[in-house]
């Protein structure tokens, strides 16, 4: 079920997952809806199969848990960030290459150091082809990484396609 987009979350230069320009990377774009999910959008290709014309499981969990992880935005946009302490991944179906691939990631568990979400990657007829739950530990950025929002190009970035709704 599509739902509104009230908020569209910044892209990094070299994140696998979002790294606008990381050549053999993702380049998830990420939508926060008006019930505080947060949707990843990306296209995959063929660097990113398993078997032909399958996403490999590995970059499904890695898409999937950065969309639980960033959910936490949408409760805390004051810069919460989540660092992965767990990550449980059920693969049910094989997710085919040939389209938009949506992750959709929320927040089940909002406590004071740690929060859990749960997701899913759906197919084009609705039905769950991995589903995650994952455990975060909220940390600000500066004691993630060494982290300068200019040099890693941290900014939201309009497409031509970005949906209205997701």
């Amino acid at each position: 079920m599509a739902e509104r987009i009230v908020k569209k979350q910044e892209n990094s230069k070299y994140c696998f997952v979002c790294g606008l320009k990381n050549e053999k990377g993702v380049k998830a774009s990420f939508f926060q809806t008006e019930s505080n999910e947060l949707r990843a959008r990306f296209v995959p290709c063929e660097h990113h199969q398993s078997y032909p014309g399958r996403l490999h499981g590995g970059i499904a969990a890695s898409v999937l848990d950065e969309t639980m992880g960033r959910a936490i935005n949408a409760l805390h946009p004051d810069g919460v960030w989540g660092v992965t302490v767990e990550l449980n991944v059920k693969y049910r179906k094989p997710v085919p290459l040939d389209g938009v691939i949506v992750a959709t990631g929320r927040i089940t568990k909002d406590g004071g150091r740690v929060f859990e979400g749960s997701g899913e990657i759906l197919l084009a007829d609705g039905s769950v082809a991995v589903e995650a739950t994952g455990r975060y530990m909220k940390l600000p950025l500066e004691k993630i990484a060494d982290f300068n929002a200019d040099e890693q190009e941290w900014k939201v970035t309009a497409a031509e396609d970005d949906p209205a709704s997701i």
